[in-house]
């Protein structure tokens, strides 16, 4: 589906017109980023990414982009008695001039509201500068501010040296299968990416690790707890889990102990290191009744060097050993694979266009992974090794906790950063496409 182009805008503009009409309708990226906080879409269970591929969709179309929605096959993000359910409905977004294309990939996911939120994490919540509300930096607040750019283009007609191809994707917080993956897999993505679900930062990519979750569920026998002492009567769910979480819990500081080599943040005193953490665990309805169902979710997060059927294994080794005639079904639930150093041609250009846009110096820039994950691994794994990182995570703004927020500056500073990049204009001697077509 198309939708007509915007109508022309003044005549010659510049990069210094478009910061100039970024600053005088940010406030249009706030109404934005209000709507797509009100449309819950935390995961699990990830039920509500056709709404918000209906809002998005008025968004992109209404910004000339064709538009097209693909949704991930059910048997492939499907697991019985998991916690996911409902579409998992991507939407693209582009523009077809013939230029080279720059991916600008969202996640469209958030954690769930944890207790403590003092707000309604549904609704936009103003605080001075500061914008609160779930998935506000982590990262609806990252689609306001490329929607803020792309406006401010299109109104004073600003050339472009690369097509806008939007992608809005499922499943990035701890999904078996993220959409951005399957977008890959089928061959529909293009050109090189922005990966927004990084920091309002000066920091150069240098990959990430990999995680997985296993859901844990230990069976036992319902009966009235008044004969719990009958002779094979019943059979405690919970009681028989508490072997395997007092082995979950000593493997955990063996597994903490391996380190990477991916280099920490600047402000890190410990090198990076893997986890394994009881992220979740339910079970029992009443005092009345012997539970015949305890759940735990595990969470694993490892290191490039490690390999995931072995990280894995040492999980499922360790239960079978804790509880060796327990009832235990073990599902994996979800996978991001580790991403490796995604730098590449178009690194320098980006990095200018973050020191345009954020005021950052070059000598603030650094290198650093994280133990953090991304879905881009799986994108690593088609081909594609460069991926540009950016997004408006900042150490004290709650992403994933209660009280989550971004600031309005933050989002015109990303908003000025992604304009630059795309701008025709701004430093075309960066621009690899720009260096080929010089060469010839």
């Amino acid at each position: 589906m198309v939708s007509p182009p915007p109508s022309p805008g003044q005549a010659n503009p510049t990069l210094v017109d478009g910061f100039a009409e970024i600053e005088r309708t940010a406030e249009h990226a706030v109404d934005d980023l209000a709507r797509m906080v009100a449309v819950d879409t935390t995961f699990p269970p990830g039920a509500g990414y056709e709404a918000f591929a209906g809002l998005m969709q008025s968004a992109v179309a209404a910004l000339g982009l064709d538009w097209q929605r693909v949704d991930v096959p059910e048997h492939l993000w499907r697991v019985a008695g998991g916690p996911a359910h409902g579409r998992r409905t991507n939407l693209i977004g582009r523009r077809r001039s013939g230029k080279p294309v720059l991916g600008l990939y969202f996640h469209i996911d958030t954690v769930p509201a944890a207790p403590g939120w003092t707000t309604n994490p549904f609704r936009l919540t103003r605080d001075g500068d500061r914008l609160i509300g779930l998935g506000a930096a982590d990262m609806k607040g990252t689609i306001a501010a490329v929607l803020l750019a792309l406006r401010a283009a299109d109104t004073i007609g600003l050339p472009l040296g690369y097509d806008p191809m939007l992608l809005l994707c499922t499943d990035e917080e701890g999904g078996l299968y993220p959409g951005v993956r399957y977008l890959a897999e089928q061959g529909l993505l293009e050109g090189h990416i922005l990966n927004f679900n990084g920091a309002a930062a000066p920091r150069i990519w240098a990959g990430c690790f990999g995680l997985f979750t296993l859901l844990l569920r230990v069976h036992g026998k319902t009966v009235h707890a008044s004969a719990a002492g009958s002779a094979g009567a019943s059979a405690n769910a919970i009681e028989a889990a508490l072997p395997i979480l007092n082995a979950l819990a000593a493997l955990k500081p063996k597994i903490a102990a391996r380190t990477s080599t991916l280099p920490a943040p600047p402000q890190a005193t410990h090198p990076l290191a893997a986890q394994l953490d009881i992220s979740a665990a339910h079970g029992g309805q009443c005092g009345g009744q012997i539970p015949s169902l305890f759940e735990i979710l595990v969470c694993r997060r490892y290191a490039p060097e490690e390999d995931f059927q072995t990280a894995r294994a040492e999980i499922e080794n360790a239960i079978a050993a804790a509880a060796p005639g327990a009832d235990v079904e073990v599902l994996l639930t979800g996978h991001l694979m580790p991403t490796s150093d995604p730098t590449g041609p178009h690194w320098p250009r980006w990095q200018e266009a973050m020191s345009a846009g954020f005021g950052y110096a070059p000598d603030e820039f650094a290198k650093w992974g994280a133990t953090s994950c991304s879905d881009f691994g799986w994108v690593q794994q088609t081909g594609m090794q460069e991926i540009l990182l950016t997004g408006l995570g900042r150490p004290d703004n709650k992403v994933h906790a209660p009280g989550e927020f971004t600031t309005r500056a933050d989002i015109v500073a990303l908003a000025k950063s992604v304009l630059a990049y795309l701008s025709a204009e701004f430093r075309p001697d960066l621009s690899p496409e720009t260096a080929v077509i010089h060469s010839f």
